[in-house]
Parts: structure tokens; C-alpha cells; sequence
């Protein structure tokens, strides 16, 4: 019987890094010495490995990501079972949410990494892959969006975060932890995410950069004039608590949001931003009054990425609003 087929792009990270003579290990093993180095993964699927790029996860753009998406969807068209990224952790959690956002297909699309290299006395690198391949292989992962494997447990994207520096079950998902697990070879989906967030980007997409700035006690707000004097789009503020900011820095946000969208997130990390429990000025209440778009339960990270889409997408002010409005709808059953 003929296995699936399945689609590995490798864009470098821990996964790939080995020591080359310099000062530390980088990024140098291909997609195809990825897949040879695991054998056991030709008993599970028929894998074509592209190296899609070789660098460290924080070179990526979303322009990259944009181009990776393409090649996924082309892959699966070809009768691709699903597809596996292999890249750094640093930015996992942002690669996963961009792709579950633009690729528009049914087949489990899986981003994997590694936290302890291939020089490493329990490199997780090889068990992280085959996982990878066996969820994206499963008929119990289609249909879920975008995931992130590691250490045996299946992440949504769209939850996903990375919460330590080394650990290697660094990856959490708040509130509802993993979607499921890998068991003896065999994945196990558990709890799927209701509803499917989808943005189509025209053929001549181009950048529209997002800001994020990230409150802090005393901030006077001296730098939020300068985002738009940098060209930028559009911007994100991780706001204190519920989604407050020092009053002294409102006046700078009116303005800016008078001119572009600025998306009031949480720098918590949890949780939904608030809508009407405080009223001082600095309040979430305040400052949603004062024509900032209210980000629900999407991270600065997260909801960043998301504004950046959009705007690629060409959506108005209003578009905008209502789609991260809309973010925790759900349908209702008759």
C-alpha cells in the first residue's frame, strides 16, 4: 500500500544548527539531512524535503512566510497528505498563526523545531520531526488549522506560546493547553478549536509594517510620535492589566489612532482585553473611546501579525475592527 505523501520545508533554527568552527552552532543541515537522519520516518510517509531557507528564526519575515504559504497550498494541491516546517522556536509560535491564517486547505499543516541542537546529549530535533510527520499524516489532524508539535503534544497556532528560553516543553497553550498528543506512534486530537479565521492576500501583496510597543511602568510615551514618522501602518500596543496605559500617553494613541489602526492587546498574556470595567483616563474604556480597536484574546505578537494581513489584504478601518471583533464568535447551534 502506497504511504502519504508529505511536504517538509526546512527554514533552518536549532533543529538544523550544528557546530561549524565558529563560536556556537548555526544553522547548516539541510531539509534532505533532516529527513535521512530520522529512518524511522520512511515507515510512516513518502517525504519531499525542500530547503525553503537556512537561517536563524529571527530572520524571517512575513514575506517569507506569505511565499512559504504559497508552496504549501501548491504541495497539498499535488496531492501532498499535509505539510511539516521545520524552523527555530524563537519565532514558531508568530510562523504557525501566519499560516494558519493563509493557507486555505483542509490537509494538517505542522510547524516543529528543536530545543536542544543536534551537538547535544538528548537532541529532540529527530523525535520533534517524526512526531511531526505522524500528526501531519493523521486523519484525526485535518481540518484543525495550523499546529505546533513538540515533545509529543499538538499546539493550535492560534494559541500557542513559546514560555521558556531553554526548557524543552517551553510551548504552553492558555487557556486550554495542547489539542492533543502523540501516543505510541499514533496522534490523539482531544479538543478542536471552534471556527476558522482565513485572510486572502492579492497576487501583488506588499508590506504594510506593524508596530508593537509594550507599556511599562513610568512610560512617558515619548516614542509612539515616531512610528508614524518610521512609515509605519499601523500598531500594537501591549497595554497594563486589562488594557491600560499611563494617562499621560493618550493623547500620543488619539492621534496615532486618528491615522492609522492601533489594536489595544494585553501585555499579560492571558486573557481577554477588557471593554467597560474601568473609566479613568488610561482605561481600557478611555482609550477604545478614544478610537483604538480592541485585540479580545490575541497576544501583541499574535495580533500584530494579524493587523499586518489585513492591511496586505487592503481592509478598510471598519474591516478591520470587525474582524478582530469577531475573532471569539462562535456559531450556535439551532
Amino acid at each position: 500500500m502506497a504511504l502519504p505523501r508529505v511536504a517538509v520545508f526546512s527554514l533552518g533554527g536549532t533543529i538544523s544548527s550544528t557546530d561549524s568552527g565558529g563560536k556556537g552552532v548555526e544553522p547548516t543541515l539541510t531539509g534532505e539531512a533532516l529527513v535521512s537522519d530520522v529512518p524511522e520516518i520512511a515507515e510512516a510517509a513518502e517525504v519531499s524535503a525542500i530547503s525553503f531557507r537556512q537561517a536563524a528564526s529571527g530572520e524571517l519575515t512575513v514575506d517569507d512566510l506569505v511565499e512559504l504559504a504559497s508552496e504549501i497550498e501548491d504541495r497539498i494541491d499535488e496531492g501532498a497528505s499535509g505539510a511539516v516546517v521545520t524552523q527555530g522556536t524563537d519565532t514558531i509560535e508568530e510562523t504557525a498563526f501566519v499560516l494558519d491564517l493563509l493557507v486555505d486547505r483542509d490537509a494538517p499543516v505542522v510547524v516543529t523545531g528543536a530545543m536542544r541542537n543536534p551537538t547535544l546529549a538528548g537532541a529532540d530535533g529527530p523525535a520533534n520531526l517524526l512526531a511531526s510527520i505522524q500528526v501531519a499524516v493523521s486523519e484525526a489532524t485535518r481540518e484543525l488549522g495550523a499546529v505546533v508539535v513538540l515533545n509529543d503534544e499538538i499546539h493550535a497556532a492560534r494559541f500557542v506560546r513559546k514560555t521558556h528560553t531553554s526548557n524543552p516543553a517551553t510551548f504552553r497553550s492558555y487557556p486550554v493547553g495542547p489539542v492533543g498528543w502523540i501516543s505510541e506512534d499514533v496522534p490523539r486530537v482531544v479538543v478542536r478549536p471552534v471556527g476558522r479565521h482565513k485572510i486572502t492576500l492579492p497576487g501583488d501583496t506588499q508590506d504594510r509594517p506593524v508596530a508593537l510597543h509594550t507599556f511599562t511602568l513610568g512610560d512617558d510615551g515619548r516614542l509612539l510620535p515616531e512610528i508614524e514618522r518610521q512609515g509605519y501602518a499601523g500598531l500594537v500596543v501591549e497595554a497594563l492589566g486589562g488594557g491600560h496605559v499611563p494617562s499621560i500617553t493618550v493623547d500620543a494613541l488619539e492621534d496615532l489612532a486618528a491615522k492609522m489602526p492601533v489594536i489595544l492587546a494585553s501585555r499579560t498574556g492571558g486573557g481577554e482585553v477588557l471593554r467597560s470595567t474601568y473609566g479613568f483616563i488610561g482605561s481600557e474604556t478611555d482609550l477604545l473611546e478614544r478610537g483604538l480597536i480592541y485585540a479580545g484574546p490575541l497576544d501583541g505578537l499574535k495580533a500584530r501579525l494579524y493587523l499586518a494581513l489585513l492591511l496586505r489584504a487592503g481592509a478598510t478601518r471598519e474591516e478591520i475592527r470587525n474582524s478582530f471583533d469577531s475573532w471569539l464568535d462562535v456559531p450556535v447551534s439551532s
